[in-house]
């Protein structure tokens, strides 16, 4: 497989992950702002724009935070890279150029869903219910990567989708704890919102209380979602899957031995440190670093995958 397919193919896993996780974090603050006044109006969208990591791109176009301003730049601007409509068209793009490797049928279904999302317009963010437009948006990518399950060979381009999908996966709920963690701090009075919200936002919330009944506390939640070894976007589980992807690139024969284990090593490594985590890691005190160090070690894993797999000098997916 060459370099750049490799590349398409990561990007293609990575941008409809990242899509989903974005309706999710969006559709759980847009509901929790609207039932929690603690804060003042503009503070809460801004707290949004921060979750994204989007405070540069943003200040560049608005001056304020408002509700339409703020959900028409993150879900349908064509200027910001990782806007909803941003990562579904690049995926598509990337897609494109994979036609002749992969199954019609991913194509059909990818380019439906970004000609319907191209027909929208900023004031029909706020004619339609918001829970209904998520959840569509939800259930669209739903659709693709079941679609994908059910249909690709399970060869070097599926692990190559997986891996992308799976980097993004731990990448967004560690983002996802951060945001929630810097709420809570500045409302140590109001944490339950926030800890129901975070469990909701990655659909883990009937998950959690089979394994916790009632203990909605803040280490308990940080336990189950960065060292649960079931839970699908638990960030354990996240590394988990992209180590055994890693390791089926390897086994389809598309790197050198030293580049595999490499990159096998670093992800293996991640998640060891992972599973040697204990609940008394866990308390707010600490978690600022603990929170650093995944962040930190998602970046450090995609720039060793991109060195690794693609050659920068064809680069175009990022």
């Amino acid at each position: 497989m060459l370099n750049r397919n490799a590349e398409a193919l990561f990007w293609i896993g990575r941008y409809m992950e990242r899509a989903e996780n974005h309706a999710r974090l969006i559709d759980v603050h847009y509901h929790l702002h609207h039932s929690n006044d603690l804060t003042g109006e503009e503070h809460k969208w801004e707290r949004l724009i921060n979750a994204l990591g989007a405070q540069a791109e943003y200040s560049k176009q608005m001056d304020r935070y408002t509700e339409l301003d703020v959900l028409s730049f993150i879900i349908l601007d064509r200027g910001y890279e990782n806007s909803l409509f941003s990562c579904i068209s690049k995926a598509r793009s990337n897609l494109k150029t994979m036609r002749e490797m992969l199954p019609s049928e991913m194509w059909e279904m990818l380019n439906s869903f970004y000609l319907s999302l191209g027909e929208k317009q900023p004031g029909d963010l706020q004619l339609e219910t918001p829970n209904l437009f998520f959840r569509h948006i939800k259930e669209r990518v739903d659709s693709f990567q079941g679609l994908q399950h059910s249909v690709m060979l399970r060869e070097g381009e599926w692990h190559f989708i997986e891996s992308g999908r799976m980097l993004e996966r731990a990448e967004n709920t560690v983002r996802i704890l951060k945001s929630v963690v810097m709420a809570i701090s500045e409302d140590h009075a109001f944490p339950y919102p926030y800890l129901l919200a975070v469990l909701k936002s990655v659909s883990g919330y009937q998950a959690f209380r089979k394994y916790y009944a009632d203990s909605v506390s803040i280490a308990p939640i940080l336990e189950f979602m960065m060292t649960h070894a079931t839970f699908p976007r638990s960030v354990y589980f996240a590394f988990s899957q992209l180590e055994e992807h890693l390791r089926g690139i390897r086994q389809s024969g598309q790197l050198s031995s030293a580049d595999q284990e490499r990159a096998i090593r670093h992800a293996g490594k991640i998640k060891a440190e992972l599973g040697c985590l204990a609940r008394e890691d866990f308390h707010l005190d600490q978690l600022e670093l603990l929170i650093d160090f995944l962040t930190e070690s998602c970046l450090t894993i995609g720039k060793l995958m991109s060195d690794t797999f693609f050659r920068i000098e064809e680069a175009s997916a990022s």
